[in-house]
């Protein structure tokens, strides 16, 4: 379990001490221009919101950016940001804190893991009415989405973003495959079954005198089990994890998904065993001609090529389904939450939203709907291409032990590599991934 920490050998560890080993650890005070040097240095301060991300480099500089415009709809509030490390450390450290009533005012968190934190207490609800004050409402959110931020008939997430996997494509080859419409974005009709995904591949590879489609997988923690959940729940497959086990799957149906996705890289018109960065490469040096990957990548594809396009991921399997996570804000456990400090957090997040535009630049589907009905957000290209994503996104299962940056993923995606290097059947992988599968259901949830 990647979600909690051990219970015996970190009873002493301290906020601080948390903190002091999480890289960039320093907190940005943004709206008074200040600097801390530890997250709770303002926590006297009732003007001071407190918030906790896992965003550094570019996507860091974009909330930065959207903290400040956002001061227009939060004044005298101050957003003092602390930096943390993504992944387990991260989602431990919010856990450690949040167990002992010592977290931010408010964090980031993928909404893939909320179902490992909100059954537990480590989460406190959202007041909806009190976000309708600011403008934020449910109707405003896609129900794709909104719908995993419950629990018991209680919102535990705010969502900012989504950020799907889709495919991205180098125009000039996918014109000359006869690949795009009359506006410039893909056909994705032409991806509509198995066969036609992959002779799209061939035309593509023809067309750019090079590879085709491009997937990097081998030694990922979890670029295979994207793509295989988002295929599988194209299908129209069952997949439920009822609690004790066992998996409630079509093993069939998963063997057909793991088959595609065994000749999508056999080497034959697209390149075959890439990890992560080589798959990168391969498209951004116009090696290949389209990749599978996530909208996070946009800005290292949009470097390589201005023109670059991109596309919901199509429908192969007849079911629209594009495999996606949400990055959202939560409220960490407080024993007795000061309502002025609330109303505060409140306020703030309802204005980070309403400054989506600017998180959209990276490439980030901005959750808060009238964001994307804006000329503004039409004008962004490729992104308003797949802003429709949204209407169709899957999230991982909600189960305690999956989500963004889990066990589960590694483990799913293990077997999934086995099957592309050829050492695996589809069938067996099928079954490989159902006995995983059982034995996460056979642990104990913290709930």
């Amino acid at each position: 379990m990647t979600d909690w920490p051990e219970p015996e050998g970190n009873r002493g560890l301290t906020r601080r001490g948390v903190l002091s080993a999480a890289l960039a650890s320093g907190a940005v005070v943004l709206g008074g221009g200040a600097l801390s040097g530890c997250g709770s240095a303002q926590a006297a301060d009732p003007d001071t919101v407190r918030l906790w991300d896992l965003f550094s480099g570019a996507d860091g500089g974009l909330l930065n950016d959207m903290v400040r415009a956002a001061r227009r709809d939060m004044p005298g509030t101050r957003v003092e940001r602390t930096v943390l490390e993504w992944g387990t450390p991260y989602y431990t450290k919010l856990a450690m804190a949040s167990a002992g009533g010592r977290g931010p005012d408010v964090a980031v968190a993928h909404l893939s893991r909320l179902a490992g934190y909100a059954p537990t207490g480590l989460l406190d609800a959202w007041d909806l009415d009190l976000l309708g004050e600011y403008g934020i409402t449910e109707s405003a959110f896609t129900e794709a989405v909104w719908g995993r931020t419950q629990y018991r008939g209680k919102t535990y997430a705010v969502p900012l973003d989504t950020h799907p996997f889709i495919v991205f494509y180098h125009p000039e080859p996918a014109a000359r495959a006869g690949l795009l419409k009359s506006d410039g974005s893909l056909d994705t009709g032409a991806f509509s079954s198995p066969d036609a995904f992959l002779r799209a591949g061939r035309e593509l590879a023809r067309a750019s005198g090079k590879q085709g489609i491009a997937f990097g997988y081998v030694t990922d923690s979890a670029q295979g089990w994207r793509l295989f959940y988002g295929l599988y729940r194209q299908t129209g497959g069952r997949f439920d994890l009822p609690p004790g086990g066992p998996a409630e799957v079509d093993v069939d149906r998963m063997a057909e998904v793991i088959a595609f996705m065994a000749k999508l890289v056999d080497g034959r018109t697209n390149p075959r065993h890439l990890d992560y960065a080589a798959a990168i490469a391969s498209f951004a040096d116009r090696r290949t001609a389209m990749i599978l990957s996530g909208e996070w990548e946009l800005g290292t594809f949009r470097a390589a090529d201005p023109r670059v396009g991109a596309a919901p991921f199509p429908t192969v399997f007849g079911t629209p389904a594009v495999y996606a996570d949400s990055h959202a804000f939560v409220l960490p456990h407080h024993p007795d939450p000061d309502p002025a400090r609330r109303r505060r957090t409140h306020q703030a997040v309802a204005a980070l939203l309403r400054a989506g535009q600017i998180w959209a630049t990276a490439g980030h589907i901005p959750a808060y709907g009238p964001v994307t009905r804006t000329g503004a957000y039409a004008a962004l290209r490729p992104q308003s291409h797949y802003a429709q994503a949204q209407q169709h996104v899957v999230l991982d299962p909600s189960v305690w032990f999956a989500g963004a940056g889990s066990d589960f993923q590694n483990s799913m995606s293990q077997v999934l590599q086995q099957a592309l290097l050829g050492s695996l059947t589809p069938d067996r992988a099928a079954r490989a991934m159902v006995r995983r599968l059982n034995t996460f259901l056979s642990k104990p949830s913290p709930a």
